[in-house]
């Protein structure tokens, strides 16, 4: 199958404000892709200017989903992915460094973005036997991604879900705490967690003070210990919660040599 086509909710018209810059559209200039606007770059290069190893951050962050992916994939034969915060197609994405392992995965993107709906023909290119799918939704409403997703995943088996560089948009700690909760509590035993979170320093304090000034949503970097409780009942592959250049490196470094204001864990729901 080559995937199912997006469902837009009639009830929810697309708006695309191209002068208000979006973290999926800033992200994708960090990473070098063409789908932004000037609004985006110039937002994104205000938060290069305070935090200049932001552009590393993100190759760090997608290095950290490809070596993520090949290890459920892989090691732990999960075949299901629920990959929320997307963000815009660039390469090495969720389907395609899981069906290079098992062609019959199946993997749900969800993204809040109306320009990741425009591009959504591209992330639903899909391997013979898998599917990929394509949700538009907000994280802050877990159960209107899980009742989209049931359309595509099988919540009797497991389950990942992929949570990167997304959770530090939501600002209320608590709020975040029962997203994840609610996500992992609708998946069974067997299932997985991932996250890289924003974590706080100097710099990338500096930088989330000069994007919450202008962009949205906003971001909220938060402690390692904060980062961890949302790992709270789950078992932590090893080897655990750390700075995410140091998650089972294999070379796929995308250039990342430094140590960059991110922390990564992958956990299992006993």
């Amino acid at each position: 199958m080559t995937g199912s086509p997006p469902t837009p909710d009639p009830k929810q018209p697309r708006r695309l404000d191209t002068g208000v810059p979006h973290t999926a559209r800033v992200w994708n200039h960090f990473l070098g892709g063409k789908d932004n606007y000037p609004a985006d770059r110039e937002a994104g290069d205000r938060i290069a200017e305070a935090n200049p190893d932001v552009i590393r951050l993100a190759r760090a962050s997608r290095a950290f989903l490809v070596r993520a992916v090949r290890y459920l994939a892989g090691e732990t034969g999960i075949e299901q992915f629920l990959d929320i915060g997307t963000g815009l197609p660039t390469f090495n994405n969720t389907h395609e460094v899981a069906q290079a392992i098992a062609p019959q995965s199946r993997i749900v993107y969800v993204d809040n973005d109306p320009l990741v709906l425009v591009h959504a023909e591209a992330l639903l290119t899909s391997a013979p036997g898998g599917v990929t799918h394509y949700i538009e939704a907000d994280l802050h409403d877990p159960d209107t991604i899980l009742h989209e997703a049931e359309a595509v995943l099988d919540f009797s088996r497991p389950v990942a879900i992929m949570l990167i560089a997304i959770l530090h948009h939501i600002g209320d700690t608590e709020k975040a705490q029962a997203v994840v909760g609610r996500l992992m509590e609708a998946v069974p035993s067997g299932s997985y967690l991932a996250i890289a979170h924003a974590v706080h320093s100097e710099t990338m304090d500096e930088g989330a003070r000069r994007w919450n000034q202008v962009g949205k949503p906003p971001l909220i970097p938060r402690s390692p210990q904060q980062v961890a409780r949302f790992f709270d009942g789950l078992e932590l592959v090893h080897p655990g919660l750390v700075m995410t250049t140091q998650w089972r490196p294999d070379g796929t470094e995308l250039g990342v040599v430094r140590e960059v204001d991110q922390y990564s864990a992958i956990g299992r729901k006993p």
